[in-house]
């Protein structure tokens, strides 16, 4: 990073940045920049070169550009940090990071144990990162992406052993230190008995924390390690001072104590709570383990022979055939070419019912065969397939930062200097006041702050509840892209319905045609424009229209919101809405308008198919509303949410939909871009927006909520856009993520509320607050019980979660 001495010359690289007007608004926007000492776009070298003084201004630039709608080739990449112990051990790992030059982004998960890492490929890359944060006592795990769960599995699973046979050991050895110090103190030989097995225990089995603590001396920091290895060292240096050299305080009339029961006690109890938090933070990530667990390792791939091959999972390439036997877990993305069975597709979407496969049907990895067979060609593989892409998703959310964790994480970076501080003062405060006995029960008073004072519990209060969250979802079809979203989703109380694959299935059908004068030798002209035609309206047609020739046409053009258009001859067709008609002067004839009012009453769609001057058909198209969309609005409704629907469909259409399922608002004939238009009318009566939909021309609205909520079976774009993803496709699943929101944020409340008074009670009460009123000097063991004890009660509220309603 430049120091504040020089200053320093940064290239950032551009995307899209085509022409000097391009490149002259990425400069105005640059010279906006607080921090940039000069700025030039370099346009033929596609990169801006900026001066600075500060790594920060960096980020600060390329935010900028981003939202100027331009890229920036950044590479985003997520590593496991091993050698953590503690939440401030992640704020400090996490600042190192961001210290690195080329680093625009970091973020350090405790619970979770990953690094989230967005960089300049062209100043820094993994290795210097790794360096970075190897620099302060920590590594980060190198590995593809393949093998790096596998490794940090075994790594973790070799670490829990580790700790259990460490602690058994601890606690084995600590029991007579505890017994003599407790019954048998004036036994002979008491204190060198203690010494002899309280040594093992602060000396071998509580080693790391003196290892870790020296670390973190070295760069200027401390953690939760710093804190044990000051109490134990204290009090263990302490009783070998007062055993060798008694006389010291006999000759001041004082009883020289030994305290190895508390040194060997309280690493015991660190050790035994460090376990129980490692075993409950397994219990958190249990979805990803779950949907990691979904995919088979091998394959059996149909060769050109038409022989079968066992194959591994990592070989299976686009475009093989694969055979699938019943009860046999579908392994890749594809297409059925033959065959026909029930799927279970219930790890992905939640719901229960298997879906029959045919052919043509799309098939997902993860999901499992029932009875029949079939075999299926391989469309998405590897990091392609929706599993894959799903749990990446819920990785990403799993370590991505609540809002509220900003707050929690300045704390816990401050936090165990100012305890040190405070340990000093009691130790100070004892020695003024109390005189004689001052050194002895102000270095247990001391020794017992540093004991008590738990960041842990403030480091794990909201990650730990984000990640069960965020799996409790993905459990049940509900994919939720990062931590915000989640905590933002309670507050939402307007959501802006689309109609078509959101309220109502998504698979129109022609229900009726009528051909003016019952002449239909032009439907040849209609099959071919809605061939080249994008909207699932066209799809429905082409269907009905399966056994029709299509007739050659020529200069096509899609008219967004309103339909297409088509050359035949020196004859124009149009196939579209009403409103496609009016602006073309097209007279519509009586005996077809008459059909049209009798279809909209239905709530039918009506799509008109007409040439330069005549309508020549009537279409009526049926999308049938899903048995859940009712139930689901209603739920809302009941939760006090304002319920919008927008629909391309005319006026009569929207309205007989609305009457069906109960929606109060609604608007017909909406123009794509409109949508997102009437999201920020919403926004700016001051509402939480949400908006719900499926295709790519809701993608703008979807991006332009509070909260994006993608149907699962729609456009990629539309899931890529989208802060959740409903897999099933279900409305029923947004109130239920509704309550999840809430449940995620009252269970954060409750962990930050017991972390903060637990320390704001503990640390007063271990300083000796209480001994002028009653007496009461806490014991450093209870003291090291109670810190062990506050990091599992907070996980174990967030594992309460997984079982809420």
């Amino acid at each position: 990073m430049a120091t504040n001495n020089y200053k320093e010359t940064i290239y950032i690289p551009l995307e899209d940045v085509e022409s000097e007007h391009c490149a002259l608004i990425v400069e105005k926007e640059l010279s906006l920049v607080k921090g940039i000492e000069s700025h030039n776009v370099e346009l033929n070298n596609r990169r801006a070169a900026i001066t600075v003084k500060d790594n920060e201004v960096v980020a600060a630039a390329v935010k900028a550009v981003k939202d100027l709608g331009y890229g920036v080739s950044t590479i985003t990449k997520t590593f496991p940090v091993l050698g953590m112990t503690c939440a401030s051990c992640a704020s400090s790992a996490e600042s190192m990071v961001k210290y690195e030059q080329g680093v625009l982004n970091a973020a350090v998960n405790f619970a979770t144990g990953n690094l989230t890492v967005e960089y300049l490929p062209n100043i820094t890359d993994a290795t210097k990162i790794q360096k970075a944060v190897q620099a302060g006592g920590y590594d980060l795990l190198m590995e593809d992406e393949a093998t790096q769960q596998e490794t940090l599995e075994s790594i973790h699973a070799e670490k829990f052993r580790t700790l259990k046979t460490k602690t058994i050991w601890a606690i084995i050895l600590s029991l007579p230190v505890v017994i003599i110090g407790m019954f048998f103190m004036d036994m002979p030989y008491a204190n060198p008995i203690m010494w002899f097995f309280a040594t093992p225990v602060v000396l071998w089995l509580g080693k790391d924390f003196f290892t870790n603590a020296w670390k973190q001396a070295k760069h200027g920091s401390a953690n939760m390690d710093t804190l044990v290895a000051l109490s134990t060292g204290i009090a263990y240096i302490f009783s070998i001072f007062n055993m060798l050299f008694a006389n010291f305080w006999h000759q001041r009339g004082l009883h020289a104590h030994v305290y190895f029961e508390a040194a060997a006690v309280v690493i015991a109890f660190i050790l035994l709570g460090k376990l129980l938090e490692e075993k409950a933070k397994g219990n958190t990530s249990s979805a990803i383990k779950k949907l990691m667990g979904l995919q088979p390792k091998t394959v059996m791939v149909i060769q050109a022979d038409g022989s079968e091959r066992q194959v591994a999972i990592a070989a299976v390439n686009v475009g093989d055939i694969i055979q699938v036997k019943p009860g046999e877990k579908i392994a890749v993305d594809g297409m059925v070419i033959s065959g026909d069975s029930y799927v279970d597709e219930s790890m992905l979407s939640g719901e229960p019912v298997p879906v029959l496969k045919k052919e043509n049907e799309k098939v997902f990895a993860g999901t499992i065969n029932q009875k029949g067979s079939f075999q299926f060609s391989a469309v998405k593989v590897g990091k392609e397939t929706m599993l894959a892409q799903i749990i990446k998703m819920v990785q990403d959310a799993q370590g991505s930062k609540a809002p509220v964790q900003k707050m929690v994480d300045k704390i816990a970076g401050v936090f165990v200097p100012v305890v040190i501080g405070i340990a000093l003062f009691t130790f100070a405060m004892w020695l003024t006041l109390v005189g004689d006995n001052g050194v002895v029960q102000g270095l247990l008073a001391a020794v017992t702050v540093l004991v008590i004072a738990c960041p842990c519990a403030l480091g794990l209060a909201t990650p730990t509840a984000i990640m069960v969250g965020v799996g409790k979802g993905a459990e049940h079809g509900i994919l939720i892209k990062d931590a915000e979203s989640l905590q933002l989703a309670k507050r939402i109380d307007a959501i802006v319905l689309d109609k078509t694959g959101t309220i109502t299935e998504g698979r129109p059908r022609v229900t009726g045609i009528q051909w003016l004068n019952d002449d239909d030798t032009t439907n040849g002209i209609l099959l071919n424009i809605e061939k080249q035609s994008e909207h699932p309206l066209a799809e429905a047609l082409v269907n009905h229209l399966a056994g029709v020739s299509a007739t050659p046409i020529a200069a096509f053009d899609s008219i967004t919101g309103k339909g297409a258009k088509a050359k035949y001859g020196l004859e124009t067709y149009y196939v579209g809405n009403k409103k496609l008609l009016m602006e073309n002067g097209i007279s519509i004839a009586t005996e077809l308008q008459r059909q049209e009012d009798q279809w909209s009453e239905e709530s039918k769609t009506v799509i008109w198919f007409a040439n330069s001057t005549n309508t020549l058909a009537v279409i009526a198209i049926s999308d049938k509303i899903k048995e859940t969309s009712v139930l689901a609005i209603q739920e809302m409704e009941a939760m006090g949410i304002e319920l919008y629907m927008l629909t391309g469909d005319n006026e009569s259409t929207a309205k007989a939909i609305a009457e069906q399922t109960g929606i109060k608002h609604y608007k017909a004939e909406v123009m794509p871009q409109h949508k997102a238009d009437f999201v920020k009318e919403l926004q700016q009566q001051g509402k939480v927006v949400a908006m719900v939909g499926d295709g790519i021309n809701d993608s703008t609205a979807l991006a332009t909520a509070d909260v994006g909520i993608a149907m699962g079976k729609g456009s990629d774009i539309a899931m890529d856009v989208a802060k959740m993803t409903i897999i099933a496709s279900d409305l029923t699943k947004i109130p239920q993520a509704i309550r999840l929101s809430k449940q995620t944020v009252a269970t954060i409340k409750q962990n930050l509320f017991w972390a903060f008074i637990y320390n704001v009670i503990g640390i007063p009460l271990a300083a000796g607050i209480l001994f002028p009123i009653n007496g009461l000097l806490l014991n450093p063991m209870i003291a090291g019980a109670a810190m062990a004890l506050s990091s599992v009660s907070v996980v174990s509220n967030s594992l309460r979660l997984k079982w809420e309603k």
